[in-house]
């Protein structure tokens, strides 16, 4: 049974084709269901004789599987490559491994190419695409009968254009062919309302050789440039008001959902296994961890997926894309602070399920961007990310590959850093602290924390 939204972009999607225009473009936010309203496309196409075989492509190996499961189930049909198999699907990275004459050997046969979160794909020349749009421009596009792009962000932090988008003039705003936004999708229950919690301290204290200084807020002192954020993430006390409060949360949520699940994305994979300690040891929560260095990542996410296990702690594994209906809290502690990710992540925790709560919080701390993005979370495109520039990027060598064959390769671009401090923060059962950060011979002293709710959906959903 689709949503009623879901119906309305199959039959946009299939009129939009038949009317003779092969490309289509969906913004529908996190959370809301594109793989299954795509695999729906597929199997209308395939019913109407239109296309021979699908191939998709997506951003990790956690969503190519995610998709691969629900194109078979909604297909009926094995999507893995395989014998008697109508399609599959792969990353992006293997893109590059796909060479001119494989293209050419699929142009006997009529393609529906699906990409799912396109806004990774950039350039609508091969002057400003990097290696994957530059790949889609000269060798898919050629070669697809149809293609049908997937984004809930439509839009790139370097301001590039998303590859196979039009856009307007000379406004620079991206042209969809059907638009679903959170604003509806929380009215339709089709995702929950969002609730921001930011983390504040309006009595920080820093210290030096030099001066002594007194600040009102965490985001007054990251403007002076005396503390790295990412010092602040680093400290596993620090980072404990975060955890405690998502903890908090959690167990509220779980006195009538008992499977609810909480998911914590960190900075790097050390820093992970620091905020894992704190859930288990601190906390007495059960947890996993999933990073791009375990081989066993996809079965331990699949295995939390269906079990109950509190917590699962995130690097580059639960970004966007990976359907866990049971996750409702989140803390967001990485270091990564665009609109795009930050917006990825909060999608984790907006897909409704058949349980009787359905609240959803995100708890992380208040620096000037991420209290913005907070605060627009209404906009499904905000106003500064438009086409303003253009970047220049050289694809990279290729070598061949075969349509079927396994070359799924996990990717790593975090290239985060620890920083050498020491801290010390105690913290009590009015939630006030004092904390001492060095760095070098300098020194940041909190003596109180505290919360700010964000609801940017002040409407009634009743």
């Amino acid at each position: 049974m689709l949503r009623e939204w879901q119906s309305q972009c199959v039959d946009a999607v299939l009129g939009k084709y038949q009317s003779g225009s092969p490309h289509f473009l969906c913004l529908a936010c996190p959370g809301a269901g594109k793989t299954v309203m795509a695999a729906e496309v597929a199997k209308r196409m395939l019913e109407l004789n239109l296309v021979d075989i699908i191939i998709c492509f997506a951003p990790s190996t956690a969503v190519v599987s995610s998709i691969k499961s629900t194109f078979s189930h909604r297909l009926q049909s094995s999507f893995c490559g395989g014998l008697g198999s109508v399609g599959t699907a792969f990353t992006y990275h293997n893109l590059m491994y796909f060479d001119k004459k494989f293209w050419e050997s699929l142009q006997r046969h009529r393609l529906l190419i699906i990409f799912d979160e396109i806004h990774h794909c950039s350039g609508d020349t091969l002057d400003n695409a990097n290696v994957w749009g530059g790949e889609i421009l000269t060798l898919i596009q050629k070669c697809a009968s149809y293609t049908l792009a997937l984004t809930g962000t439509p839009w790139r932090t370097d301001n590039v254009p998303i590859v196979l988008s039009n856009y307007t003039d000379p406004d620079g705003e991206i042209c969809c062919d059907y638009v679903y936004g959170l604003h509806e999708a929380i009215i339709d229950n089709v995702c929950r309302k969002p609730k921001i919690a930011l983390i504040n301290s309006d009595n920080l204290v820093y210290s030096s050789e030099e001066t002594t200084k007194d600040f009102g807020s965490i985001v007054e002192i990251l403007n002076e440039n005396l503390v790295s954020y990412q010092s602040i993430l680093w400290h596993p006390k620090a980072m404990s008001y975060v955890i405690k409060a998502g903890c908090e949360k959690l167990r509220e949520i779980r006195m009538v959902n008992s499977d609810a699940g909480g998911l914590v994305v960190a900075s790097s994979v050390v820093h992970a296994y620091k905020l894992m300690n704190l859930l288990e040891n601190e906390f007495g929560q059960s947890a996993t961890i999933v990073t791009y260095h375990d081989k066993e990542a996809l079965s331990k996410i699949k295995q939390y997926r269906q079990g109950t296990t509190e917590w699962i702690v995130s690097v580059g594994m639960i970004s966007e894309g990976t359907d866990i209906p049971r996750l409702q809290v989140c803390c967001h502690l990485s270091s990564i602070k665009t609109e795009l990710y930050f917006r990825q992540v909060l999608g984790r925790i907006l897909r409704v399920n058949q349980r009787k709560n359905q609240e959803a919080w995100l708890f992380t701390i208040a620096t000037e961007e991420l209290t913005l993005y907070s605060e627009r979370l209404v906009k499904d495109l905000p106003e500064d990310y438009k086409i303003l520039q253009e970047s220049h990027e050289s694809p990279s060598k290729k070598t061949s590959g075969n349509l079927f064959e396994s070359l799924e390769r996990k990717q790593n671009n975090n290239t985060n850093k620890e920083e050498n401090f020491s801290l010390e923060m105690d913290f009590n059962e009015s939630h006030q602290s004092t904390s001492s950060v060095k760095e070098n011979t300098n020194s940041l002293k909190i003596h109180s924390l505290y919360q700010q709710v964000i609801d940017a959906f002040l409407f009634s959903t009743n």
